[in-house]
C-alpha cells in the first residue's frame, strides 16, 4: 500500500471521528441537562406518609438521572399556604405541587374528580380507572387550562369519618354541626345541615380545641394519631364516604413540563406512579397498629348510621346533577366513572367481598390471632367488639344481574 495514500487516508477518517465526537458529546448533554426544581406540598412534614409521597418522588428522580434532576419540596407554609400550592404551580410560583385535587373545588369544581368524589371508588378501583380507562387523559383535559399537568401521586385507601366532640347518631345530630371538611363533600355534608369548613391539616386540632369547630374529618389512624385528635373529639366515626380512594396529584406547570425532554417528561411519570402505589402501601401497613393505638388512648369507634349514610348517598347524587348541569368539565370527568363504578361493585362483591367477609369473621372470632397457632405472646385485642368485622346483616350476597 501507497504509505503517503494511507496517512492521507487515516487522517481524514480520524478528523472524521473526532468531529463526531465533538458532535455527540454536546448532544448528549441536551438530552439530559441540569434542571432543579421546586415543589409545594400542602401537607405538613410532621405527616411523614402523605407528605414523604413528594419526597419519594424527588428521590427516585435524583436517583435516575445521576442527580442532573432533582426537586426540592417545600413543606405547607414554606413557600405558599398549603391550599395555595396547585395554584402556586400553575402560575409559575413553582414548578410542581403534591396536593390533593379537591382542594381547589372552589375554583372549580371540576378540579375534584381526580381527587375523590363521595361514594365513588375504593383506592383499587380507582388506581383502575386512572391508569386503565383514561381517568388521568381526562384530567388533564381538563388542568390544560389551568397550565397543569397532573399525574396520581399517592392514595390513603378509605378514609375514616372524622372526629366528633359528641356522637353522631342521627341526621338531627348533623344540624348547625360545624365541620372541617374539604372538597365536594362539604357541599354534600351541607344539604345534610353541616356547617363546612375548609381547613388546612395543621390547623385542624387548635381549632377542635378552642371549640372553632365541632368536628373534623382528616385522613385514617396512622396520621390523625400525630395529631392527637382523641383528646379533644373523642368520637371516631367510619367509613370516611366521601373519600373512598382519595388521589393525591403530583401537578407540574404545564409549560414547564412541556419543555422538559421526553425522557425526562417519562421519568417524571414513573417516578409519580411508584409513589403512588407505595403511599397506599405504605398506609395499609401502618393504619392497624395505629388504630388499636388510637382506641388505647380514648377514641370511641363508631359506625355511621345507616340512615345518615342513605341520606348522604341521596345528597350526593344530587350535588352531581346539579354541577353536572352547569359545568362540562366536571361532568365529562364524572360520568366517567359511572359505568366503571357499577361494574366494580357488581363485580367486587363476588370473589373479593366474600373472601374479605369469611376472613373478617375469623378475625372477629380470634382465629387469626399468632397466638392462635402458638406464635408470638397474647394476642392483641381487637379495637373495639365487632368494629374490624362486616356490620350486621354484611354477608356477601350473590352477584346481582346488571
Amino acid at each position: 500500500m501507497d504509505r503517503r495514500a494511507f496517512l492521507t487516508r487515516a487522517s481524514v477518517g480520524g478528523a472524521a471521528a473526532a468531529a463526531t465526537a465533538g458532535l455527540a458529546a454536546p448532544a448528549i448533554a441536551q438530552e439530559s441537562p441540569t434542571i432543579n426544581w421546586r415543589m409545594a406540598s400542602s401537607f405538613p412534614k410532621s405527616l411523614d406518609t402523605i407528605y414523604g409521597g413528594g419526597e419519594e418522588l424527588a428521590t427516585r428522580l435524583k436517583e435516575a438521572t445521576d442527580g442532573k434532576f432533582t426537586i426540592q419540596v417545600f413543606a405547607a407554609g414554606e413557600i405558599v399556604p398549603g391550599l395555595g400550592a396547585i395554584d402556586a404551580a400553575g402560575d409559575g410560583t413553582v414548578e410542581s405541587a403534591h396536593s390533593v385535587g379537591y382542594y381547589n373545588w372552589g375554583k372549580d369544581p371540576a378540579f375534584a374528580p381526580g381527587a375523590d368524589l363521595p361514594f365513588m371508588l375504593s383506592a383499587r378501583a380507582k388506581t383502575a380507572y386512572q391508569y386503565q380507562g383514561g381517568g388521568i387523559d381526562r384530567y388533564n383535559e381538563f388542568l390544560a387550562g389551568h397550565n397543569l399537568v397532573a399525574y396520581p401521586g399517592g392514595n390513603t385507601g378509605v378514609q375514616m369519618g372524622g372526629w366528633y366532640r359528641k356522637e353522631i347518631n342521627t341526621l338531627a345530630d348533623l344540624q348547625g354541626l360545624k365541620m372541617r371538611i374539604s372538597g365536594l363533600a362539604g357541599r354534600v355534608m351541607e344539604k345534610l345541615g353541616v356547617v363546612p369548613q375548609q381547613i388546612a391539616g395543621g390547623d385542624i386540632y387548635p381549632s377542635l380545641e378552642k371549640g372553632t369547630i365541632d368536628a373534623a374529618e382528616w385522613v385514617g389512624p396512622y396520621d390523625d394519631a400525630k395529631l392527637g385528635f382523641q383528646k379533644v373529639a373523642p368520637y371516631y366515626y367510619y367509613p370516611g364516604f366521601w373519600e373512598g380512594g382519595p388521589t393525591v396529584s403530583f401537578f407540574f406547570a404545564k409549560d414547564k413540563f412541556e419543555a422538559l425532554p421526553p425522557a425526562y417528561q417519562s421519568l417524571l411519570r414513573s417516578c409519580a406512579h411508584a409513589a403512588d402505589q407505595n403511599m397506599l402501601a405504605k398506609y395499609d401497613m401502618k393504619n392497624p397498629t395505629a388504630l388499636k393505638e388510637l382506641y388505647g388512648a380514648g377514641a370511641q369507634l363508631r359506625p355511621f348510621s345507616e340512615e345518615i349514610l342513605t341520606a348522604a348517598f341521596a345528597a350526593a347524587n344530587e350535588v352531581y346533577a346539579e354541577l353536572s348541569a352547569e359545568n362540562p368539565a366536571f361532568k365529562t370527568q364524572y360520568e366517567a366513572m359511572l359505568q366503571y363504578r357499577d361494574d366494580w361493585y357488581l363485580y367486587a362483591q363476588t370473589a373479593e367481598y366474600t373472601f374479605d367477609t369469611f376472613m373478617m369473621i375469623q378475625q372477629r372470632n380470634g382465629n387469626l390471632a399468632p397466638a392462635k397457632f402458638g406464635v408470638g405472646g397474647d394476642a392483641a385485642a381487637a379495637p373495639a367488639d365487632g368494629a374490624a368485622a362486616p356490620a350486621d346483616g354484611a354477608a356477601a350476597p350473590a352477584p346481582a344481574s346488571n
